[in-house]
């Protein structure tokens, strides 16, 4: 990390937390973020539900929820870019403050709620997205929709014409039982009416779905029949937790939703249990506690096609996307992997 990274992250951190993050938005819209562009290499290209991945980190979801900065993001060393969660009408989300550091964790807790412009505003901004990087976008529900499922599938139809993938988002904990959504006679109508949509597009593209950490196995198990049946194009494990165990930050108690270094096992093992489960018919992506280039190789052992990235940013900045994938890329050639596919799954049983 540059210097001047340094000092911004620590000048940042001495403010409120969503203040801050609201201040990275405006810092990478003057062009003040590291820029080396997409990073790739023969070793790091990856194929993911049809999509070519320059390299196979990328930007989770809640970064930028409204499409506010997709060019210099495009920039910064990701692999693939993920927008939203973006809902039909606009909505402020849940009251402040939602957002909370846990330093001494290097995590977070959020209860942010799906703030954010709505699919109008959203579809206009993704209409000048750049062309050459690979964004989808994580569709949400209304807080007060009396037809969830019907709302992800009209986030998906308004804006799928500027996608590459779209991200069916169960797993949030912020929004009052979206996550009943997991459950299988739900989730399996909720699949099914969002991919009959996406079968009616002029160009249908990828559809994932992310789920959360706290499952059972049972519940686990029933998620991973009904991604196979439904016919889920990739599913990312995981969003963040409930679990506050081991924690030691002030602002432990908090509700909502934990992210960061906490979450690495957690959501490591249910990656795992998956990749079992669902016997390497779909890809998977590993989101959860990724800081460096061992946590994300790992993540790829246990069963992950790519990696996504977030909370650590806050603690290591935008750069930490670029040091990633290219210490990866040495640590795929260190155990004799020509390719990202090579290594996936390889240490899955570790995980079990």
């Amino acid at each position: 990390m540059k210097l001047t990274e340094k000092l911004g992250l620590a000048a940042l951190h001495k403010l409120d937390p969503e203040t801050a993050h609201g201040l990275s938005i405006k810092a990478l819209k003057a062009g003040l973020a590291p820029a080396p562009g997409p990073i790739t290499s023969p070793r790091l290209r990856t194929q993911l539900a049809g999509l070519v991945l320059p390299n196979p980190v990328g930007l989770a979801a809640g970064f930028d929820k409204n499409g506010e900065v997709l060019t210099p993001l495009s920039r910064a060393g990701f692999g693939f870019i993920e927008v939203g969660a973006v809902t039909p009408r606009p909505q402020p989300g849940n009251p402040k403050p939602r957002l909370f550091r846990l330093t001494e964790d290097k995590a977070a807790i959020n209860r942010f709620g799906f703030n954010n412009d709505g699919m109008e505003v959203m579809a206009e901004r993704l209409a000048r997205r750049p062309k050459d990087a690979v964004i989808g976008l994580n569709l949400g529900a209304n807080k007060d929709s009396v037809d969830r499922p019907g709302d992800f599938a009209n986030v998906l139809s308004h804006c799928a014409a500027h996608l590459d993938f779209a991200t069916v988002n169960v797993s949030s904990p912020n929004t009052e039982k979206l996550r009943d959504l997991q459950g299988k006679a739900a989730l399996s109508a909720l699949l099914g009416g969002v991919i009959e949509t996406r079968n009616t597009l002029p160009r249908p593209l990828p559809i994932f779905l992310k789920i959360a950490p706290d499952l059972t196995k049972a519940e686990l198990q029933d998620i991973a029949e009904v991604a196979v049946e439904t016919g889920v194009d990739a599913v990312i494990a995981t969003n963040t937790t409930l679990s506050r165990d081991g924690l030691r930050s002030a602002h432990k108690g908090e509700a909502g939703g934990l992210s960061g270094a906490p979450l690495f096992e957690k959501s490591t093992r249910v990656l795992a249990q998956l990749s079992q489960l669902t016997e390497g018919k779909i890809p998977l992506i590993g989101v959860g506690g990724i800081s460096n280039a061992q946590q994300a190789y790992t993540k790829i052992c246990a069963g992950a096609s790519a990696v996504q990235l977030y909370t650590a940013m806050v603690y290591g900045g935008i750069s930490l996307a670029a040091e990633i994938v290219q210490e990866l890329d040495g640590l795929l050639a260190q155990d004799g992997f020509n390719s990202v596919a090579q290594a996936v799954g390889s240490k899955r049983e570790d995980w079990l």
